[in-house]
């Protein structure tokens, strides 16, 4: 009886898989070489690099390539879908940065103001120096600034840095919340992990350096003082619910626990292995206390409704009838905020805006136009916006730590299926 329930189950989700409306063939793109990227993607699946993926683009505001392949679940005999729910992590930074800049938009933040006039903890700050001896804390040269937060140079990072580890861990933070970034399974609200994390010492001094950290996290806090309400509320009544984005959550809820696809580690040989339990691998973004909002890492969602959200972006902050923000914002979050502070970090060519990942060469990011922007999540999933292509990239899946290079290879495939 198990054995025919499961069988059903695995027809079912294949046919709801192949049934799914499939994108109209678009003079811009080789429909021959198109089908390369699903033959990749089923190799990776056959060879057990990953368990399955989600890849969907977007030509003009239009699909012109979507596929679902393997299993979101592998254990439990479900298929991928289009309509599979993914932990989307650092992608979230994208979403929480949007909401800062439509507070910017109304006054109520300033892109200079700052974090002081918001979380108190953070008026003074300190920095750690490494020392022959351990470490020496010193004040910060100048107080850190949103934008300082939006470009990840206010030398704030994840707490797992050696010489303050045992500090954050003290703290609830670096290495006691997963892998530093986890705080879902928290149960206190963002703000009060936030106003604790401000009487930690940082890495380095505000403006010096691209540190990747709790900037976002931060961030999350400070649309909540500024607007009076959760981050949560906010995103879904500013963001989420206008652009119709039906399933981008802070937590998934209990009547949609099979959609979320589960997490995979690559393992031996390079291999996939079922993720544990916990902070480190599946999350508690179904059981969990449902009180921390995590404006960096924190929000789950489909590759449907994150190419939506990119999309509204690629044109500028509007979608059909809703604006979100205003094109200036727009501008000011996909161009290089950042001088050559993030190139120092992810290598020449490559820039920071207020939110996203510039290319400001052409060849610094495969054959993605100079102008182009994206980043991707810890959990494996990946975009990429090309404003002068028209193009939405958005491939999903859950692979933690993610041993493949999936993710470029997608890209080149989608480009080389490119008549112009």
């Amino acid at each position: 009886m198990v054995e025919l329930m499961l069988r059903k189950t695995v027809l079912l989700s294949l046919l709801a898989s192949l049934c799914s409306a499939q994108p109209a063939p678009d003079p811009a793109f080789s429909p021959e070489r198109l089908a390369r990227i699903g033959a990749f993607l089923q190799q990776s699946v056959d060879q057990n690099k990953i368990a399955g993926a989600v890849a969907l683009v977007l030509h003009n505001g239009k699909p012109v390539y979507e596929r679902a392949v393997g299993w979101s679940d592998k254990e439990a005999g479900r298929r991928m879908t289009p309509n599979t729910l993914f932990r989307i992590a650092s992608q979230t930074k994208a979403i929480t940065s949007a909401a800062i800049l439509a507070l910017v938009e109304e006054g109520k933040i300033g892109l200079k103001e700052p974090i002081g006039h918001f979380i108190p903890s953070f008026t003074k700050t300190t920095v750690a120096v490494k020392t022959d001896t351990g470490i020496s804390l010193v004040p910060a040269k100048r107080a850190i600034t949103i934008q300082d937060l939006l470009t990840h140079t206010a030398g704030i990072s994840y707490g797992v840095d050696p010489h303050v580890s045992t500090l954050y861990q003290a703290k609830g933070l670096g290495p006691a919340a997963g892998n530093g970034w986890y705080t879902a399974d928290k149960d206190e609200p963002i703000c009060q992990t936030m106003e604790r994390l401000g009487t930690l010492p940082f890495i380095a001094q505000p403006g010096e350096a691209f540190v990747y950290g709790y900037n976002t996290d931060i961030l999350g806090c400070v649309v909540e003082k500024a607007s009076g309400m959760t981050l949560a509320e906010f995103v879904r009544t500013r963001i989420t619910a206008p652009l119709a984005l039906k399933d981008t959550r802070f937590f998934v809820p209990a009547a949609d626990r099979d959609r979320l696809a589960a997490v995979y580690s690559t393992g031996p040989e390079g291999v996939i292995v079922r993720a544990p339990e916990g902070s480190k691998g599946q999350g508690d973004y179904v059981d969990g206390p449902r009180v921390s909002f995590a404006g960096g890492a924190g929000l789950t969602s489909t590759a449907r409704d994150y190419a939506r959200f990119l999309e509204m972006i690629r044109k500028g902050g509007a979608l059909g009838s809703a604006r979100i923000l205003s094109p200036r914002s727009v501008e000011l979050m996909t161009t290089n905020q950042s001088g050559d502070l993030h190139a120092k970090f992810s290598g020449p060519g490559l820039g920071f805006g207020l939110g996203f990942q510039t290319i400001d060469r052409y060849g610094a990011n495969g054959m993605a136009s100079v102008g182009s922007f994206g980043w991707g999540g810890a959990y494996g999933t990946t975009y990429l916006v090309d404003r002068k292509s028209g193009l939405v990239l958005v491939l999903m899946l859950q692979l933690m730590p993610n041993g493949t290079d999936i993710s470029p290879k997608f890209q080149t495939l989608v480009y080389q299926a490119l008549n112009e």
